[in-house]
């Protein structure tokens, strides 16, 4: 039932440069939550180490419990089994949270209170919202494996969301997923810049495809 490592901050400095699609695109297209699973405001981003939370539909016993072990670095992934008859959380626990140096909550279920919520500034990702509280009976379990919007979150795993949703990062594969993201950061770079070159006549067409284009389209000439 005890935390995981929090990931160093030279991990966390690296993350802070990239978004989910930079992540998503150096897993090859993997790794994203469901698409519902979306953020309360659009202009709140999240990045930390997962500390997850098993619950019963419905039911949320054990994500309070999870609050009070968690502290600045870690993100709570709540697998709620997408349940949308009662909300798992609202402001009070949101604030709660918050309180303790939680970087922020991702639940595969639904909260409430969303007026409060967007004034907190404080990341809750969820499906959506609903007035009807939360049982408080259990059971539930903390730090074990879980499954949230469709992908395995593991204790200790690299979790950031954004507008865009949120995307696991294998804590062994965060290395090698970072590298790839900053390199598709540089080449996204390079693309804008000509086409912003291109706009002002500075280019032709030919620099601003992309280089693969020629090269995948050549199997479909006549």
């Amino acid at each position: 039932m005890e935390n995981a490592p929090l990931l160093s901050d030279a991990v966390m400095e690296r993350v802070k440069k990239l978004n989910t699609t930079l992540l998503a695109d150096a897993m090859e297209g993997n790794g994203s939550m469901n698409f519902n699973i979306k953020p309360v405001s659009d202009d709140i981003m999240v990045a930390g180490t997962a500390l997850t939370v098993d619950l019963r539909p419905g039911d949320n016993l054990f994500l309070h419990q999870a609050i009070y072990m968690g502290s600045k670095g870690y993100v709570l992934v709540v697998d709620g089994k997408g349940h949308t008859e009662n909300a798992y959380l609202g402001d009070l626990m949101a604030s709660a949270a918050k309180a303790m140096g939680i970087e922020g909550i991702v639940v595969n279920g639904l909260v409430r209170d969303k007026n409060e919520l967007k004034k907190m500034n404080f990341p809750i990702f969820s499906r959506g919202y609903i007035s009807n509280g939360p049982y408080k009976d259990g059971p539930g379990k903390i730090n074990v494996v879980i499954s949230c919007g469709n992908t395995t979150v593991h204790p200790g795993d690299l979790i950031v969301g954004d507008a865009n949703g949120v995307v696991v990062v294998p804590r062994e594969k965060i290395n090698d997923v970072l590298d790839r993201g900053e390199k598709k950061l540089v080449y996204e770079q390079n693309r804008i810049e000509k086409i912003d070159a291109f706009q002002l006549g500075k280019h032709d067409i030919l620099d601003i495809a992309p280089s693969w284009l020629e090269g995948e389209m050549a199997k479909y000439k006549d």
